[in-house]
């Protein structure tokens, strides 16, 4: 459970400026006090549900970290963030103050002996639900420590288990032992010593080799990743573990030896161990999910009992979304057996374009302890496995999909009598939410793993969206798998968006439920389905409005059509006390991300809900109501590819209509300007945002951040585009507003967290974009965030970030004269 980082104080020397003017001018600038306030709002605690389902761990998410948490050292290695002085993630959010709320007595207490200035990094209940522990990330001085702390539920007592550091940086570095008798833990290694030091001085030549006759390989552009032999070195010092069986009394007995253990896993018996560790050789073009693995299972000495599959270092993937692995793949336990383990592969060696026997593209496996017979084919699927729900012998919901066409089924299969035939439960496009079933609803067994929630006469509990034409109405439907019949027991009613947070009881009567109006932030309740409406709930927290001075901010769910008749929905928020005919339009903000589909039906299909909270977030376009401007946020930027058509043939044609649309419906309905609008959008949308800028003269400026601009550069597919630069030149070519910065003729703000690690959307992108409008005569601004990756996270990041939007917005659009 990640949580935003403590704050830090700010320095006291920024001050609010006018908008720099060149590269010499520096410092971090902070915008108007009204975001400001949106900025340093409080923030929700977040909850974590006990097994037993009646108390939860209260964690307080504290303000935003300051600039000096976020620059900690960081190593980037095989695509990891590792801070070496705790050994751990260097992305860690932490949480402040830990409590226990008892949801039946609606009553929070505190737990006494938390470290002084807890950073609590992650933290699991027991299976049998008398501890929790955590992870506290320790600073002492220059130095510092992941450590695992425990909580004994019924003395609301907190202790430290261990002094020996956890390591973090593959796992989290803790699990419970199913019998809740103790911890399986990675330790740093005794003895391991210091990391290496590099001289700096060359060994030899770095060498890469492609032989010819290989197959077609889709290669991603990755960041961070291993350049050398010493950085090599350097990666499995850092994930080398001692996995440890650790007592309730913080004593602890090493399994076998330390080794770079990506992931162990003890079977729900508590008598095998599943373990995968990294194997060399290493690549310099592949992050480390992608290195080769021993798959073994052990005893709990760390003898291997079974060797599972030696896994090859995979550079690339053939052609394709439904793409995958050759050979074994996610290999795991069966969570309602002993020790049984299951495992999937494919049939075409992962190629999707490769012809198969009776079309079965994969194969599950499951294969019981000892591990001596043959293992057993538990399904044969047509499309790409997609994960399995587990209930008992009888009864689990095995999943598969196919991206090429969007196609989902659902399937119950009997895993301990495999002649009985599997029986479909659902087909369909998991493109289509207004007839989304819903997912099974879950709970934690006595041994803490994941199983269905199985009433009487074999029902299960769905747990769905509700998606309608009106809006998300989220529910709870209790269906027979014996008769397929559906009740509903329960859904959100306007006006009002509630959502079940968990299923409390095994009827499916007893729900803890977040609700929501446009002016009452989330807060949890208790619903009780069994008592007349209108005394089911009763409420378990009162979280006050986070930004009362925008209480009264206008709300409203819009519907309008694209020129080719797709429905187009989007949020249109308006200031407080905004009258139309007093006020007249307003310079508008719209905030958008397109979307690929395969059919115009399920883009036209509403997504949200009128009845959602009205938050105004620094990270969205809603902090700039504070400012006076009209927001609409997340239009619908539908690019439709039916039939064997890709979406993105058409996408420029299709993205100026989405964007030609929400504009039209803004003017027409009297609250925006045409002529002072602004586009923008984060990643993917910030991609969007050039192309508009490049293909349209709708938007007076665009705010760009964290985008790539030149798709030669991502040349083996983004997002949804699964074809390589070499197959659709041309789409690429066009799609790529970096070849297009000659047209931009609007003012462009392009903004990039200068350590961004996200696949494809390198810092680079945002220089060399710069560099071409630059050198064209056109308007932009470049703003580099030290130390920010994808999403920015120090306080003095965002509120730059605030600061230079909105001064870009001020200039170019506030007053823009028609053209």
């Amino acid at each position: 459970m990640n949580k935003p980082l403590p704050l830090l104080p700010l320095n006291l020397g920024l001050m609010a400026a006018s908008p720099q003017t060149g590269a010499q001018e520096g410092g971090y600038r902070l915008p108007p006090a009204a975001l400001m306030e949106i900025v340093d709002a409080p923030r929700a605690p977040a909850l974590s549900l006990s097994p037993q389902r009646n108390l939860a761990a209260v964690v307080q998410t504290p303000p935003l970290p300051g600039i000096a948490e976020v620059a900690q050292p960081e190593l980037k290695l095989a695509g990891l963030r590792i801070n070496p002085r705790t050994c751990s993630s260097s992305r860690f959010a932490f949480g402040t103050d830990l409590g226990l709320l008892d949801i039946a007595t609606q009553k929070e207490s505190r737990i006494r002996g938390l470290p002084r200035a807890l950073r609590l990094a992650d933290l699991a209940w027991s299976p049998d639900q008398r501890y929790l522990a955590f992870s506290h990330v320790a600073y002492k001085g220059e130095r510092g420590s992941v450590e695992l702390w425990l909580v004994d539920i019924a003395a609301r007592k907190a202790s430290r288990l261990s002094a020996q550091p956890l390591s973090a940086v593959l796992t989290r570095g803790f699990n419970w032992l199913p019998d809740s008798s103790g911890l399986l833990v990675h330790w740093r290694p005794a003895g391991i010593g210091k990391a290496p030091v590099s001289d700096g001085i060359p060994t030899g030549p770095i060498q890469q080799d492609s032989d010819p006759g290989g197959s077609l390989r889709q290669l991603r552009t990755y960041q961070d990743l291993l350049k050398n032999e010493a950085d090599a070195r350097l990666f499995e010092y850092y994930v080398t573990v001692q996995m440890v069986l650790l007592d309730l009394h913080g004593k602890g007995r090493p399994i076998g030896e330390p080794g770079q253990f990506s992931r162990t896993s003890l079977a729900p018996g508590g008598q095998y161990l599943l373990t995968q560790s990294v194997t060399r050789p290493y690549s310099y073009i592949v992050p480390a999910s992608s290195f080769g693995e021993r798959v073994e299972v052990r005893d709990l000495h760390g003898a291997v009992l079974h060797t599972v599959a030696l896994l090859p270092l995979e550079e690339g993937l053939p052609p394709g979304n439904d793409a995958v692995s050759e050979g074994v793949r996610h290999v795991s336990w069966r969570a309602d057996a002993p020790a049984t383990l299951v495992w999937t592969e494919a049939q075409d060696g992962g190629d999707p374009a490769r012809p198969v026997i009776d079309n079965i593209r994969d194969l599950v496996y499951q294969h019981a302890a000892p591990f001596r017979e043959p293992p057993l084919v538990l399904a044969r699927l047509t499309m790409r496995y997609a994960g399995i729900a587990w209930g008992r012998g009888d009864v689990a919901l095995i999943n598969e999909r196919w991206h090429k066409t969007r196609d989902y089924k659902q399937w119950m299969i009997q895993p301990d009598h495999l002649s009985t035939p599997p029986e479909l439960i659902y087909a369909g496009s998991y493109e289509d939410r207004y007839n989304s079933p819903g997912s099974p609803v879950m709970r934690a067994d006595g041994s803490g793993f994941p199983r269905l929630l199985i009433g009487p006469g074999t029902t299960l509990l769905l747990d769905g969206a509700g998606a309608t034409p009106e809006g998300d109405r989220p529910f709870i439907d209790r269906l027979s798998l014996t008769t397929k019949n559906k009740e509903r027991l329960f859904q959100s009613a306007a006006p009002y968006f509630e959502n079940v947070a968990a299923v409390l009881n095994d009827e499916g009567t007893l729900l803890l439920t977040t609700r929501e109006s446009p002016t009452e932030r989330p807060n949890y309740y208790l619903r009780d389905l069994t008592k007349p409406e209108h005394r089911q709930l009763t409420a378990l927290t009162s979280y006050p409005h986070p930004t009362p001075q925008l209480k009264d901010v206008h709300k409203e769910q819009i519907r309008y059509p694209r020129n080719d008749g797709v429905e187009l929905t989007a949020t249109l928020m308006l200031p407080p006390g905004y009258d139309a005919v007093r006020d007249g339009p307003l310079p508008l903000l719209m905030w958008a991300y397109p979307q690929e589909f395969k059919s115009a039906g399920a883009a036209s299909q509403t997504t949200g809900s009128p009845y959602r909270f009205n938050a105004v977030s620094y990270w969205g376009p809603a902090a700039f109501l504070a400012m006076g401007y009209a927001v609409l946020d997340n239009p619908s930027f539908p690019i439709v590819g039916s039939g064997e058509e890709e979406p993105n043939d058409s996408y420029l044609p299709q993205l100026v209509a989405d964007a030609q649309a929400a504009v039209d419906e803004v003017v027409r309905r009297g609250v925006a300007d045409r002529h002072r609008i602004a586009i923008g959008g984060h990643s993917y949308g910030a991609f969007m945002t050039g192309n508009l800028l490049a293909h349209t003269r709708l938007f007076r400026a665009g705010i760009a951040r964290s985008g790539a601009y030149n798709r030669t550069l991502t040349p083996f597919g983004f997002q949804s585009e699964e074809r390589p630069f070499w197959q659709a030149q041309a789409v690429y070519q066009a799609m790529s507003p970096f070849n297009n910065a000659d047209k931009i003729k609007d003012a462009m703000l392009l903004i990039h967290g200068a350590e961004d690690s996200n696949s494809g959307t390198f810092p680079l992108q945002s220089e060399r974009m710069f560099q071409a409008i630059k050198g064209l005569g056109g308007t932009a601004r470049l703003v580099m965030l030290p130390n920010e990756s994808h999403a920015y996270r120090a306080r003095e990041s965002i509120l730059h970030m605030l600061y230079e939007t909105n001064a870009w917005l001020d200039k170019y659009v506030r007053h823009a004269k028609p053209a």
